[in-house]
């Protein structure tokens, strides 16, 4: 089982910091979490504008995300709550 790094686009790191600390606490075990099992999990994909990201869900929250299994990445584009991310990612 490989252990993946995660890197946050400049966009996923500015939404990241206007969450609440709590949400960001939950954002960071969720992402340690994910790249200990990027490996054995299903990854959700998303389409349309999206094709090629997945999410994950945490709770009202997703983290949309691409991955590279060749150079053990993960580079997470988006983090926000359901009702906004898909409409404000692609402005």
């Amino acid at each position: 089982m490989n252990i993946y790094t995660v890197r946050f686009t400049p966009t996923a790191a500015k939404s990241i910091k206007r969450l609440p600390k709590e949400v960001q606490n939950r954002v960071k075990l969720k992402l340690n979490w994910l790249k200990e099992n990027a490996d054995i999990i299903k990854h959700v994909p998303l389409k349309g504008p999206f094709k090629g990201f997945y999410k994950l869900r945490m709770g009202n929250y997703r983290i949309i995300y691409e991955i590279d299994y060749e150079e053990f990445l993960i580079v997470v584009h988006f983090v926000g709550h359901r009702k906004e991310i898909y409409q404000s990612s692609l402005h």
